[in-house]
């Protein structure tokens, strides 16, 4: 029986722990938009939360939580009443500023993406992989 991967073996197999940790340390719906946020200075919590009306607060303050703990993100408590709370990009996040002009780029370019068409999995024949020569119900 062959083996089977999940996908294409790199030549360089030592970089593949450092981005799967990356992609882990992004990955999150709202990550990614935080940071997006960030990119131009210090906000507090409820501009972000006005620049992201889909998050809610509760998510929000799990992924700020989140980021802040794999040091992307610097929190700033001002000891006022009521009180004020900034966050902040740190050095870290900054760096990850060409990969988010990066991506602007791409989407500039590449505009709204078409989904796959029903039809790209079709054999030859017409028929889909897997599908019998007997009608559907």
């Amino acid at each position: 029986m062959k083996k089977q991967t999940n996908g294409p073996v790199h030549a360089d197999c030592t970089a593949a722990p450092q981005l799967q940790r990356a992609l882990r340390v992004l990955s999150g719906k709202w990550k990614g938009e935080i940071l997006w946020q960030l990119v131009g200075g210090k906000r507090r919590f409820g501009e972000l939360r006005r620049a992201i009306p889909d998050v809610t607060q509760h998510m929000l303050t799990t992924q700020l939580r989140d980021l802040e703990n794999e040091g992307l993100v610097k929190r700033t408590v001002f000891p006022e009443v009521p009180p004020r709370v900034e966050y902040e990009m740190t050095p870290a996040a900054r760096d990850l500023k060409p990969v988010f002009d990066e991506l602007s780029r791409w989407a500039n370019a590449h505009g709204r993406l078409e989904p796959a068409s029903p039809d790209a999995d079709d054999d030859a024949d017409g028929r889909r992989p897997g599908s019998s020569d007997r009608p559907a119900r």
